[in-house]
């Protein structure tokens, strides 16, 4: 499984980064792991197709991981021409903030009549569905977003990406993280845990906890990018904008 990352920022575009965007390939395609506001400038930027997305799963209905999905779905219609379809599957409330948010940008943009089939699924936590070749099981964590926030497990029978979404501390975490070969861990603050997010401290001192085989970290404010060779030195990854990785 080849993880390349779109977007590492958070909603703030610290450092320079894009907004969250992980693209997974799976046997049955190109699944897309969130797709912030900016996601669309960022694959393109990296001379990446949007056609080339086969799915997308959200793991919680913030602006900045979800609120490029219009610009996705238009770019499709009058651009890329796309005729191929197109799956989204997000918390419980994606399909009726979708609409709202495509209402929003784009009024009348709701009704299209889309060249291309476009299927929009609620998914409830712990329900474990596929997309791309791919099981997916959703757990919900803390990260007020007006409808269920979510961290993920992706696998294709043999790798396992997990990725915290954004939350605070949650011992739930301890079971996304469990055995994955990835963990892709939001750390947003350098010390403890803000509220509705991680820290480095928080995370460091729950590692032993963490029984991923390898810690990503992304979603940092310049607070934390200031201090990556220290964190580095720890033996943390760190998610970059254009980074490839395989698992």
């Amino acid at each position: 499984m080849r993880l390349t990352i779109v977007g590492s920022g958070d909603a703030f575009g610290s450092g320079g980064r894009f907004n969250t965007c992980f693209l997974l390939q799976g046997s049955g395609g190109t699944l897309a792991v969130d797709f912030g506001a900016t996601s669309l400038v960022a694959l393109k930027r990296l001379g990446l197709s949007t056609n080339d997305i086969d799915a997308v799963v959200l793991s919680h209905l913030h602006g900045d991981h979800f609120g490029g999905l219009p610009f996705l779905l238009l770019d499709g219609q009058f651009a890329a021409r796309r005729d191929k379809p197109l799956a989204i599957a997000g918390p419980v409330g994606t399909a009726e903030r979708l609409r709202q948010a495509m209402e929003i940008l784009f009024p009348g943009s709701s009704g299209n009549a889309w060249r291309f089939p476009v299927v929009v699924e609620d998914r409830p936590c712990r329900k474990a569905f596929s997309l791309c070749g791919l099981r997916i099981e959703s757990i919900e964590v803390i990260h007020p977003s007006g409808a269920p926030a979510t961290a993920l497990r992706i696998g294709d029978g043999e790798r396992v990406f997990a990725y915290s979404g954004d939350t605070t501390w949650t011992d739930a975490l301890v079971d996304v993280a469990a055995g994955a070969d990835l963990f892709m861990c939001e750390c947003y603050k350098p010390g403890a845990a803000p509220a509705n997010h991680l820290g480095f401290a928080t995370i460091e001192e729950n590692r032993p906890r963490l029984s991923a085989r390898r810690i990503m970290l992304t979603h940092m404010s310049d607070d934390v990018l200031d201090r990556l060779a220290e964190i580095e030195a720890k033996g943390y990854e760190i998610a970059r904008d254009g980074l490839m990785v395989d698992m």
